[in-house]
């Protein structure tokens, strides 16, 4: 069995952690081989091809060709995430996903968007009635978006009557500020969608209608904002856009599936267009967030739109390759898992729900071949991978919980205890989080998944309990809808 070093990137995610703290101290299979690619067809779109599309804000007006080309030079020549101060940030593997500079949990799915947490020393079992609730923070509105965590702060977002609200509170649960983006909204499954993205002392957050902004995270000022969808004409889909922007240096990625970008990435700064990638004919947006890794000299953004998952070029925004996902309603919601050496799961809602990909290049030719496609996948609990295996709920029949081989998709067993939901992993555990309010913790054992602590969070009655938690220094954060939870997990030495 692999160490943990051996996993794509992680081994240099515990390095950075590690100088991260010093640093706070010092201050069912199928097999068959298809393969899909998109040529010299689909190139993207640059600033002067897509005209004048500065942001309403007060940096509306202030870019010039010289700012334009400073940002492209710095681009090219800072390929990974960048600092504060526009360096690059140092280490990133060339065989893995891209990691987050800032430290704790700063976006959705934590630093490496794989909804994994480095931390040890925790409960390895729970007591009667769950671990012991540290405080609650309430009136936070309708949602299902998950807390972001970093430099002292909670930041989360709620649909608080006609307003898409994004709060700001300590590790205390105490208020900071709050801060409106758009409206809120009342269609299917009313509630907010996105989480919030921190980089660099801003926040950056898309609300359903894809009223895109950034925030100054100190104050909650709006520094600028982006409607996606009139830029890249793009329409809405039946339940709202749900993207939780990915930041790339001084990129923003977002993917409006509109017919002038599939994805685009705007200036972290000015909210002005770097590029926007080709489009597929009928296609929409999905409601998946994208992961960004590193393979074969290139950084790939992969995600889904309404059909099909595809790949991005993340510095040129080439449309890279396409793969049909068809599903009844059009849901692909989950964020991809990279497996390492150019092998990447993408999910669906439906059964089968995954399938693992292997990106094959050859100079500029990128295609994507299917490797298996099984069970494993649901509609946006997520999935998690560790040290060979997936792990995760499954929509369709048989619904529940369980772990798949990565590299073969067998399945290796499961259980209908719970039912489907989110999830996190950490410290040996699965922690669980079923959509009807009941969470849990599951450790992996040789005969199956063994339940080593519940508690019901909520009376979740319409079996919406969809935030996934999240974990960070021993506390463990669940929101359902108006209120989010903070547990103490860490073990007692």
């Amino acid at each position: 069995m692999r160490s943990e070093d051996d996993l794509p990137g992680y081994g240099h995610v515990k390095k950075r952690n590690q100088a991260v703290r010093e640093g706070v101290k010092r201050g069912g299979r199928s097999f068959a081989q298809e393969t899909c690619g998109v040529g010299a067809a689909a190139p993207c779109q640059t600033q002067d091809a897509l005209g004048d599309d500065r942001p309403a804000g007060p940096h509306r007006g202030k870019a010039s060709a010289v700012y334009v080309l400073a940002a492209a030079l710095a681009a090219a020549l800072h390929p990974f995430p960048c600092d504060a101060s526009g360096g690059a940030a140092t280490g990133q593997p060339a065989d893995g996903v891209a990691v987050s500079p800032e430290p704790g949990w700063p976006q959705w799915r934590g630093i490496r968007r794989d909804g994994v947490s480095l931390e040890t020393g925790l409960l390895p079992a729970w007591p009667e009635g769950g671990p012991p609730l540290l405080w609650t923070v309430s009136g936070l509105g309708a949602g299902y978006s998950s807390p972001i965590i970093t430099r002292g702060a909670i930041y989360i977002t709620g649909d608080v009557g006609e307003d898409l609200v994004i709060f700001a509170v300590d590790l205390d649960g105490k208020p900071m500020w709050r801060a409106k983006n758009g409206a809120s909204w009342t269609k299917n499954h009313p509630g907010s969608r996105s989480s919030c993205t921190y980089a660099g002392g801003r926040i950056y957050h898309m609300n359903a209608h894809g009223r895109a902004v950034c925030l100054d995270a100190a104050t909650g000022r709006e520094l600028w904002m982006v409607d996606v969808l009139e830029r890249f004409q793009g329409s809405n889909i039946t339940w709202g856009l749900s993207e939780c922007l990915l930041v790339d240096g001084r990129r923003v990625i977002v993917s409006p599936g509109g017919e002038k970008g599939l994805m685009a990435a705007l200036d972290a700064n000015t909210g002005r267009t770097v590029w926007a990638s080709g489009s597929i004919e009928g296609e929409r947006a999905g409601y998946a967030s994208p992961l960004m890794f590193s393979w074969g000299g290139r950084r790939h953004l992969v995600s889904g739109s309404s059909r099909h998952a595809f790949g991005v070029d993340a510095e040129t925004g080439r449309l890279l390759w396409t793969f049909p996902q068809p599903t009844k309603n059009e849901i692909i919601a989950s964020t991809p898992i990279y497996l390492g050496g150019g092998r990447v799961f993408v999910i669906r809602a439906g059964s089968p729900a995954g399938t693992l990909l292997s990106i094959l290049a050859q100079g500029a030719d990128v295609r994507v071949q299917e490797v298996w496609t099984g069970r494993v996948g649901n509609y946006h609990g997520g999935v998690v991978q560790w040290k060979g295996r997936l792990y995760g709920s499954a929509c369709g029949n048989p619904a529940g919980w369980g772990c798949a081989d990565a590299q073969t998709g067998e399945i290796l067993y499961t259980t209908r205890e719970f039912v489907k939901g989110s999830c996190i992993w950490a410290d040996g555990r699965l922690y669980a989080l079923a959509e009807d309010g009941v969470m849990a913790l599951l450790k992996p054992a040789p005969g199956g998944l063994e339940t080593v602590g519940r508690f019901t969070l909520a009376d979740a009655q319409k079996n919406d309990a969809w935030a996934h938690p999240v974990l960070l220094d021993g506390r463990l954060y669940l929101r359902f809808h108006g209120t989010l939870f903070c547990y103490g997990v860490r073990a007692r030495l």
